[in-house]
């Protein structure tokens, strides 16, 4: 198994004026290529070349760092492009997934208040989640590019909070990036998808 960049599934300007085809230019061109051609170099040669990305992220997580690091982000990345779309976020959500979402985490007014509230308190670079867990929703925050997958549990949404994800757009405004994040970007169909294959 060796990792591709896949296309951007838009145009790089289809999520503006939430994000600017400058960041998206930047994100997916330069920081994705970057764990695509590192994590393949750092594959060569391991007990891991061969393995589904999930094996690879599973495997050398705690045991190999900076393969780690490359297959991890390039895990999230993969997603990450699919968990946004032009006109995305708003309040109908596909029933299964608006249902858990009422019943695990008190509603989508308190999920979004919590799942922003988890990014803006994530330390430095890393990530905020929606995971099922045991059959449960839960709401985490994890650094760099660690996921709930190395900890049990199945990411179903995942917001980046690396600097160079909002920087050219919101400058040190995070929270701001999150707000247009959960309001406006997130890609709910793709959400429901991963959420029935996981529950």
């Amino acid at each position: 198994m060796t990792f591709t960049l896949p296309n951007l599934p838009y145009a790089y300007d289809a999520l503006q004026p939430h994000m600017s085809k400058e960041t998206l230019e930047y994100h997916h061109d330069k920081h994705h290529q970057a764990y695509v051609t590192n994590g393949n170099n750092l594959l060569k040669g391991t007990e891991f070349e061969g393995k589904s990305l999930e094996d690879i992220v599973k495997g050398s997580f705690g045991k190999n760092a900076p393969l780690f690091n490359n297959a991890g982000q390039h895990y999230n990345h993969l997603h990450f492009w699919n968990w946004m779309k032009p006109n995305g976020g708003g309040d109908k959500l596909p029933g299964k997934l608006a249902k858990q979402i009422d019943q695990d985490l008190g509603g989508l007014e308190k999920f979004k208040t919590d799942f922003a509230a988890a990014g803006v308190g994530q330390f430095g670079s890393g990530w905020a989640w929606l995971s099922v867990k045991n059959g449960k929703l839960e709401i985490s925050k994890t650094p760099n590019g660690e996921s709930p997958l190395v900890h049990g549990a199945t990411p179903i949404l995942g917001v980046d909070v690396w600097e160079h994800s909002y920087y050219i757009d919101y400058r040190n405004r995070r929270p701001d990036y999150l707000k247009a994040f959960v309001d406006h970007l997130v890609n709910w169909e793709y959400v429901e998808s991963l959420y029935t294959k996981a529950a």
